[in-house]
């Protein structure tokens, strides 16, 4: 019960992370605020691996690794995900980015050969149907990749293109080493890019809204990534990943009571279409074990 409840406290704040970004877009350019917030999440992540002794000598093959996952996982869907932030509300960013666990299993069965059943596929269209009508209103899909529901598109496959990469990076460390030295490679690529791209950034913001970047940063990305990595190794990603799906419920009740953004029936539908689709993709059915009745399988993604 208590690395549920933990598992429950991580997809909560994943949820909120949409509302808080959106309130920091309100102060910070999209691209400064990518890159404080992965600064924040690099030292806290390296302090704690420094304090339980569990830094390691990196390889010139990790860094070989590394770097695409920096490029992807950090650069690209960190800068997507605040840049498609500005244009779109916390709501249907998050049902979009609810669809990340469903690509991730195509791009595993694509570069990583893992199995993709027909329970995935039947899965996939669920989910997908459920975006249409939230994104498109029912009406159809007209999505251009210079706007705001197009890039957060571009962030949900970076999502997913990350994930694949993760994996095959936790071959040679674990996951927590892997995300603490991407996320520093990570925003040492963002930095640059941020100066060049809005090199006009005032500096002079509230304390309090540096406290809701610090705070957020260090909830959200450290933190969560410690205990999700931490309890993912009890219940397995498979059971993990189910909570990853009240995301979009997290996200349209806080946007509904901190950003006053309306929660409309079409909305409820499709998120509800979404996450039968993606529960349907990555849960496998209930088996008997000879040791255990009641135990579950995996997910093969």
């Amino acid at each position: 019960m208590r690395t549920y409840l933990l598992l429950l406290l991580c997809a909560t704040l994943y949820g909120s992370n949409f509302v808080f970004g959106s309130l920091l877009l309100r102060e910070f350019p999209a691209m400064h605020l990518s890159a404080y917030r992965l600064a924040v999440s690099s030292v806290f992540l390296l302090s704690y691996l420094i304090i339980a002794k569990r830094m390691i000598r990196l390889t010139t093959r990790d860094v070989v690794y590394l770097i695409p996952l920096a490029l992807i996982g950090m650069l690209l869907h960190q800068v997507s995900f605040f840049t498609g932030l500005q244009t779109i509300d916390a709501t249907t960013a998050s049902l979009i980015l609810s669809l990340s666990p469903i690509f991730t299993a195509l791009l595993a069965r694509i570069f990583l050969r893992e199995s993709f059943t027909l329970r995935m596929a039947v899965g996939s269209l669920v989910a997908l149907a459920g975006v249409f009508f939230v994104v498109g209103q029912g009406r159809g899909l007209h999505i251009s990749l210079t706007t705001g529901m197009g890039i957060m598109f571009i962030c949900m496959f970076a999502f997913s293109g990350a994930t694949v990469l993760m994996r095959k990076l936790t071959e040679r460390m674990d996951a927590l080493k892997a995300t603490a030295y991407s996320t520093l490679l990570g925003c040492m690529l963002v930095f640059p890019v941020a100066v060049w791209r809005e090199p006009h950034e005032q500096s002079s913001h509230s304390l309090g809204w540096w406290v809701l970047l610090i705070g957020s940063a260090l909830l959200i990305q450290g933190l969560c990534a410690i205990i999700w990595n931490n309890q993912i190794q009890k219940v397995g990603a498979a059971k993990a990943s189910v909570f990853l799906n009240l995301q979009p419920f997290v996200a349209m009740v806080l946007g509904y009571f901190m950003l006053g953004t309306p929660v409309t029936f079409t909305q409820i539908g499709g998120s509800i279409l979404i996450v039968c689709g993606v529960v349907l993709s990555t849960l496998l059915p209930r088996k008997k074990s000879h040791n255990d009745p009641i135990s579950l399988t995996t997910a093969k993604w």
